[in-house]
């Protein structure tokens, strides 16, 4: 299991907002982080409507972080690009499970939700901050 190249350019977007602690512009980005300009506006623009990041127009326009690193959680970033998390689609509203139920729900669905909660749980744990260094 693996998230999905666009969650990955996400949290590198981010992270490189983070990191650079400055307003940047697209391409700026684009080429810190290894993403296409292209992919990288198509990623900024959710990350905007999220409220993750701010989008500045003009010549001295550009990117940066609506909040602070410390208040954006690794959960807030993937699911602002792919919506929430579920280990299996079986857990989505609407989904219908074609498993036996003759004896009751489906077995694996208690798991997988389980399974489903632990992992959001963790992600929403993990933020942008810094480490602080030890002296």
């Amino acid at each position: 299991m693996h998230i999905t190249l666009e969650s990955d350019y996400a949290i590198r977007i981010v992270n490189c907002l983070c990191k650079s602690g400055v307003r940047m512009d697209a391409r700026k980005i684009s080429e810190s982080t290894g993403v296409t300009l292209r992919f990288a506006l198509k990623i900024l623009r959710k990350l905007v409507a999220s409220g993750i990041v701010k989008s500045f127009k003009g010549t001295q326009g550009g990117y940066e972080l609506a909040k602070e690193p410390k208040d954006i959680t690794l959960k807030e970033v993937i699911e602002t690009v792919e919506g929430s998390y579920v280990l299996s689609r079986c857990l989505n509203p609407g989904f219908e499970c074609t498993n036996d139920h003759s004896d009751g729900p489906c077995r694996f669905h208690k798991v997988f939700a389980e399974i489903s909660r632990d992992v959001e749980k963790r992600l929403d744990s993990v933020t942008f901050e810094r480490p602080s260094s030890r002296t």
